[in-house]
């Protein structure tokens, strides 16, 4: 195998399949990234038997063929050559090393057969669609912070992807929740896309296609089957397995009753929340809401770690209430928050609060509160 490539081409193409990898494996082979030079382009594939990604790139190659290499060590390299430079990969027959060639930067990494590879295998989508790439950061941005991290609640390690009915007609819906918050986000249905039911997008899969779509304009196509789903972005695709597994009635744990209205400045808020926290204890993370009208007072009072608090404008016109809640997972939704203001729609002290964006009003999220 022999080709040369421009470095810019070879570190796009290294940079969307490079992170699929483990970088601790007990199989070695699972460490590297699949070099195919066939025709006028070069392949690269890289896998963890759960996550499949697969790019390509223009190359002038002397010599068909394949081989694997150290997927980190192979990006670390190329990342580190000079900008606009040609690389020439050249297989050396005789000891099996892969060189790579740049100017007066030389090379040599450690391969394995390529025929000892291990890639997905392919099932028969039963529903193929095409998204704006644009909507689908959206809707990954706006829900996968919610994502659980607990893997004995396997089902919740990831977004819940279906099409739904929403108050305009059909969506594409996107949700997380780790049990403690819920994060919901719409994009109006694609065509073609009225069949999904409903499936887990794991959470790695998740951070890979973001990274993927990253700077993509245009569509993203998605083809989803009983156990995968297959996302492809010009010449690069993912294909992940999906969570088997059972999705909650999420729709039970939005707040339907909720009268109390908050109405606060985002920006004011997310800074009062983040200079009160830091006194409040690194396990529970709680914040007192002390809410009357015209004001809110943000207090944490510890008796380890010490006391805060600080006050601030808002619109209510509500009966006073004390409402607690995590730090961090308030300044989550902050962070999601498009418009000027945040809206709080309240009950009482032991029930989920419900937080919209008058900016984005197909997004919710849903925050349950703490004793304080």
């Amino acid at each position: 195998m022999k080709l040369t490539i421009e470095r810019s081409d070879l570190l796009n193409a290294l940079s969307h399949v490079q992170n699929v990898v483990e970088r601790r494996n007990t199989i070695p082979i699972l460490s590297n990234v699949l070099m195919e030079a066939k025709g006028p382009e070069v392949t690269f594939v890289a896998t963890d038997l759960d996550i499949e990604a697969v790019d390509s790139a223009d190359a002038q190659v002397s010599s068909e063929g394949a081989i694997t290499a150290p997927a980190g060590t192979l990006f670390d390299v190329v990342r580190k050559l000079p900008a606009g430079s040609d690389v020439e990969l050249e297989l050396n027959p005789e000891n099996r090393r892969l060189s790579i060639r740049s100017g007066r930067s030389q090379f040599a990494l450690p391969t394995l057969p390529a025929t000892d590879f291990q890639t997905m295998t392919g099932d028969d989508s039963a529903v193929k669609f095409d998204v704006d790439a644009g909507d689908l950061r959206r809707l990954i941005d706006k829900t996968r912070f919610a994502i659980s991290t607990e893997e004995t609640r396997y089902y919740l390690n990831g977004v819940y992807l279906h099409v739904a009915d929403g108050e305009g007609g059909k969506v594409l819906r996107a949700v997380a929740t780790d049990g403690h918050r819920l994060a919901l986000a719409d994009s109006p249905a694609p065509k073609d896309s009225d069949g999904l039911d409903g499936v887990i997008v794991p959470r790695k899969a998740i951070a890979e296609v973001r990274r993927l779509i990253d700077q993509v304009d245009g569509d993203v196509s998605i083809a989803v089957s009983d156990t995968k789903i297959v996302f492809r972005a010009g010449r690069a695709v993912l294909t992940s397995k999906l969570i088997d597994g059972s999705f909650p009635d999420y729709a039970r744990v939005i707040p339907k009753g909720n009268e109390k209205r908050l109405v606060i400045d985002n920006k004011s808020f997310e800074a009062a929340v983040d200079r009160v926290s830091t006194v409040s204890a690194e396990r529970s993370r709680s914040v007192k809401l002390s809410i009357e009208p015209g004001k809110v007072i943000l207090a944490v009072n510890s008796a380890e770690t010490g006391q805060g608090h600080e006050e601030i404008e808002c619109d209510y016109s509500e009966d006073a209430m004390e409402i607690g809640f995590n730090a961090k997972y308030l300044l989550d939704v902050t962070a999601q928050i498009e418009a000027e203001d945040a809206e709080f729609l309240l009950n009482d002290p032991a029930s989920p609060a419900l937080i919209l964006d008058p900016g984005d009003a197909a997004c919710r999220y849903v925050l349950m509160p703490l004793r304080v």
